[in-house]
C-alpha cells in the first residue's frame, strides 16, 4: 500500500512538472465569411487549441504556473473548400513579481495569413519539414512567444526558441507561401532575424531590463523600477540612430504604450519632461500617448 502511495504521488509530481510551455487561448472568428456551415471553423478552432497547448515546445521544464499566457485571433476573410485567408493577432504577457498583474509582452497582427485545411486533419509539427502554411504559422509563433517571455527573465534567453523560429522560416520559404519572403516588410523573416541580430540588440536588453529589473521590483519598491523602466528607454535612441524606422521597436510600443502611460501618470514622481522628450523621439508614432503622461 505504501508502495502504491508513493508511485501514484511520484506520477502526480511528474505530471505537474512536465507541463506544457503555454496557456493560450484561440479563436477563429469566421463573421466575415458568408457560410451556413460553421462547422469547419469550430473544428480548426479545437484542433488549433490542442495543437498549441498540449504540444511539448521545449526540452524545459515547466510548472503549471509558470506556463506562458498568450492568445492568437485568427480572422477568416475569406473561405473557399478547403482554402482560407485572412489575419492573425498574436499577444502574450507575463505576471509580474508579487502582484498579479500581467504584463503584455508581445501584441502582434499579422496581415499575410492563409492556408489550406481539410476538416479532422492532424495537426503535426516538424521544424525539418515544412507540413503546412497553418502549422508552420502558428508553431512561429509559439517559438517568437516562447523566446520573448524567456527574454524577459533572463539576458537573451530566448535564443534557442528563436533558432527555432528561424529554422520554421527557412522551411516555410521553400513553399512559395506568403509571408514568408526576405523581401517584404515586417515579414515573419525579418521579425526573427531582427530578433537575432546584434544590430538591434538593444532590444533585447531592453526587454531583460524593463521587466527584470523594473516591473519586477515595482511591488517592492516602485521608485527604482520607474528609475529603470525610465532609463531602459533611452536604450532605444542608439538603435534608432542606425534604423530609424526599426520594426521592433513598433512591435514593442504597440505592446507597451499603455502600459507606459499608467506606470508614469501614478506613484513617486520621476522626470517626466524628460522621458516624455525621449519616448517623442524613439516612438514619435504614440505622442497623444505620450501627452497623456501627466502628473
Amino acid at each position: 500500500m505504501r508502495n502504491r502511495i508513493i508511485f501514484l504521488f511520484s506520477l502526480l509530481c511528474s505530471l505537474t512538472m512536465t507541463a506544457q510551455e503555454l496557456t493560450c487561448n484561440i479563436t477563429v472568428n469566421s463573421d466575415q465569411v458568408s457560410q451556413t456551415n460553421q462547422q469547419i471553423f469550430r473544428t480548426l478552432e479545437r484542433s488549433l487549441n490542442d495543437f498549441v497547448n498540449k504540444n511539448k515546445w521545449t526540452n524545459r521544464t515547466y510548472k503549471e504556473n509558470e506556463r506562458v499566457n498568450a492568445q492568437m485571433f485568427i480572422t477568416i476573410t475569406e473561405f473557399e473548400s478547403n482554402r482560407f485567408k485572412g489575419n492573425i493577432q498574436i499577444q502574450s504577457s507575463r505576471p509580474v513579481y508579487n502582484t498579479s498583474y500581467q504584463t503584455p509582452i508581445f501584441n502582434y497582427k499579422d496581415n499575410d495569413f492563409d492556408f489550406e485545411y481539410i476538416e479532422f486533419q492532424p495537426l503535426v509539427f516538424n521544424q525539418n519539414v515544412f507540413e503546412s502554411n497553418l502549422v508552420s504559422v502558428v508553431s512561429f509563433y509559439v517559438y517568437i512567444i516562447l523566446g520573448l517571455d524567456a527574454d524577459t527573465f533572463s539576458l537573451e534567453g530566448g535564443n534557442d526558441n528563436f533558432r527555432i523560429a528561424q529554422a520554421i522560416v527557412t522551411q516555410a520559404q521553400g513553399s512559395n507561401a506568403s509571408g514568408w519572403e526576405q523581401s517584404t516588410d515586417r515579414s515573419r523573416f525579418e521579425l526573427v532575424d531582427n530578433l537575432m541580430s546584434n544590430t538591434y540588440r538593444e532590444y533585447r536588453v531592453a526587454m531583460y531590463n524593463y521587466h527584470r529589473k523594473g516591473m519586477d521590483v515595482l511591488a517592492d519598491n516602485n521608485s527604482t523600477g520607474k528609475q529603470v523602466i525610465s532609463g531602459t528607454m533611452k536604450l532605444f535612441e542608439s538603435m534608432i540612430k542606425r534604423r530609424p524606422n526599426a520594426f521592433l521597436i513598433q512591435t514593442f510600443f504597440d505592446a507597451k504604450s499603455e502600459e507606459i502611460l499608467n506606470i508614469f501618470s501614478d506613484g513617486p514622481k520621476t522626470d517626466i519632461v524628460s522621458l516624455k522628450e525621449t519616448l517623442n523621439r524613439i516612438a514619435p508614432l504614440y505622442s497623444s500617448t505620450w501627452n497623456d503622461i501627466k502628473y
